[in-house]
C-alpha cells in the first residue's frame, strides 16, 4: 500500500510539471512587509477556481487561499479575468514564509500548477551611504545613480530606510517631476554604462535632515536603491564674533576668508538673518580694506552711530555659503564717555565740600577763642569799673545832673526850631522829659 501511494505521488508530480505554466516565478519580499504573487492562466479558465498552496499541495492545510474565499488570515487573492492573472498578497511576512509555492487552477482531472519561489530579505538598505551636508535656507541636489538598462524605468526618492514602503511614500517620482520643494531630473544619456537622476531640494530646514532612498522600479524583482544621509545645519553654527564700539569713534571689523577666495569679491551686509541681509558697503562711512597676507579683510567704520548696532555678515563667497561666512554682533555704547566724566565731577565736588567743612570748622574754633578772650577782658574791665564806680558814684551824680540841666536849657533856647535829636543820647532825652513833666 505504501509503495502504491509513493507511485501515485510521483505520477502526480510528473503531471504537475507537465501542466505547469511557463517556468518558475521568482518573487522577493521584505521581512515584516507584504508581497504579491501574480500568476497567469490560459483562455477559457476565467470562471475556474484559483488558489495558492505551499509545499506539496497534497493536503488541505497546504492550500492557503482560494478565489472562492478571497480573504484568509494573512492572505488575500484577486482574479483579474480580463487580464487572466490572479494575484495573491501575503502580509506580515516572516522568515519562515520563504520557500516554494504553487499557483493552482482547479479543473476536472489534474489541476494546472505554476511554481513560485519566494525569497525574503531584511527591510533595510544599504551597505553604502552617501553623506551630504547643507545649511538652512539653501538648496541641495542629490544624485542617484542607476544602470543604463533602467533608463526608462520609474525613478523616485523617499524618506527613511525602508525599501518596502519607499514607492508608496515617495516624495517625488519621474512621472511628476515637480512636487513643492522637490524637483526630479533624469539625465538619460545613451550608450553609457550608468545613468543618473537628480533630486533638487530647495529651502532646506533642519527638519529635512535624515535618511533618504533613491529608488528605481523593477517589475520582475525588488526595486534598486541607493542610500543618502542628509544633514542640514542651523545658521547658529557659523563663526560668530561679538564686538563693542563707542558712538563717534572709529571701529574696525575683521572678516577672515579661506585662502582660495583671495581673488573673490568680499561683502558686508546687515540683518538678523542672512536671508534679509542688506549690503551696506555703499555707505561712505564703511570702507573695505583687503589684507591678503592674513587671509582676512577689514571693514573700517569711520564714525560709529547708535543705529550701527546689530548683526552683520561678512564673507568672500559669491554664493554666500555658510562655511565662508562670519557673523558679527555689534553693540554700540552711546554713553561711555559719561561713565568716565561723572566720577571726576563727583570727586571734585567732594573735595570742595571737604575743604568748605574744614574751613567752617576752623573759623568756628577761631571765633570761639576770640569770644573767650573778649569775655575774659570784659570781666576784668567790669571788675575795675565796678570798683571805681563805688568810689565815684556821688561825684558822678553831680556831673550828670549838671549835664542834664544844660541839655534841657539848651533845648528851651532853641525856640521853634526843631531840636537836633542827633546830638542827644537816649539817657539825656529821658532826663529832659522828666524835667519837662515836672514843670
Amino acid at each position: 500500500m505504501g509503495i502504491l501511494q509513493n507511485l501515485l505521488f510521483t505520477i502526480c508530480i510528473a503531471l504537475r510539471c507537465m501542466t505547469s505554466a511557463e517556468g518558475v516565478i521568482h518573487v522577493t519580499g521584505y521581512v515584516g512587509s507584504e508581497v504579491n504573487i501574480s500568476c497567469s492562466y490560459g483562455q477559457g479558465y476565467e470562471s475556474y477556481e484559483k488558489y495558492l498552496c505551499k509545499n506539496k499541495c497534497l493536503i488541505n492545510n497546504d492550500v492557503l487561499i482560494t478565489t472562492s474565499k478571497s480573504r484568509e488570515n494573512k492572505y488575500r487573492i484577486h482574479d483579474d479575468k480580463t487580464a487572466r492573472i490572479f494575484t495573491t498578497t501575503i502580509t506580515g511576512l516572516l522568515s519562515e514564509d520563504a520557500g516554494k509555492y504553487w499557483c493552482g487552477v482547479t479543473r476536472t482531472g489534474t489541476d494546472i500548477y505554476t511554481e513560485v519561489m519566494l525569497k525574503l530579505v531584511q527591510d533595510s538598505c544599504c551597505d553604502t551611504v552617501t553623506k551630504i551636508e547643507s545649511y538652512e535656507g539653501y538648496s541641495e541636489s542629490v544624485s542617484c545613480p542607476y544602470e543604463s538598462q533602467y533608463q526608462n524605468n520609474l525613478k523616485y526618492i523617499c524618506r527613511g530606510n525602508r525599501p518596502s514602503a519607499c514607492l508608496q511614500e515617495a516624495l517625488i517620482t519621474s512621472d511628476t517631476k515637480q512636487n513643492g520643494r522637490f524637483r526630479l531630473d533624469d539625465d538619460k544619456v545613451l550608450f553609457t554604462v550608468n545613468g543618473t537622476f537628480t533630486v533638487n531640494m530647495s529651502s532646506l530646514t533642519h527638519n529635512d535632515s535624515g535618511s533618504y532612498l533613491c529608488g528605481v522600479q523593477r517589475n520582475s524583482d525588488l526595486d534598486v536603491f541607493s542610500a543618502v544621509e542628509l544633514k542640514v545645519k542651523e545658521w547658529c553654527c557659523v563663526k560668530s564674533i561679538k564686538i563693542k564700539g563707542t558712538v563717534g569713534q572709529p571701529l574696525t571689523l575683521q572678516c577672515p576668508y579661506p585662502p582660495q577666495h583671495l581673488d573673490k569679491g568680499k561683502f558686508l551686509c546687515k540683518g538678523e538673518h542672512r536671508t534679509n541681509c542688506k549690503d551696506i558697503t555703499s555707505q561712505s562711512r564703511f570702507k573695505l580694506e583687503g589684507n591678503g597676507s592674513s587671509s582676512s579683510f577689514s571693514v573700517v567704520i569711520t564714525k560709529l552711530e547708535e543705529a550701527d548696532a546689530g548683526t552683520y555678515w561678512c564673507g568672500s563667497d559669491s554664493e554666500r555659503r555658510p562655511g565662508n561666512y562670519t557673523k558679527i554682533q555689534l553693540s554700540v555704547d552711546a554713553g561711555q564717555y559719561v561713565v568716565y566724566a561723572v566720577p571726576a565731577v563727583l570727586l571734585l565736588l567732594i573735595c570742595v565740600l571737604v575743604v568748605a567743612v574744614y574751613q567752617c570748622k576752623h573759623q568756628k574754633v577761631k571765633d570761639g577763642k576770640a569770644v573767650m578772650n573778649r569775655n575774659a577782658e570784659n570781666e576784668e574791665g567790669l571788675e575795675e569799673v565796678t570798683a571805681g564806680a563805688e568810689n565815684n558814684i556821688y561825684g558822678n551824680e553831680e556831673v550828670v545832673r549838671y549835664k542834664q540841666q544844660s541839655a534841657c536849657n539848651n533845648y528851651d533856647d532853641v525856640g521853634e526850631d526843631e531840636p537836633d535829636y542827633e546830638n542827644f543820647t537816649t539817657s539825656e532825652e529821658v532826663y529832659c522829659n522828666e524835667n519837662f513833666h515836672r514843670r
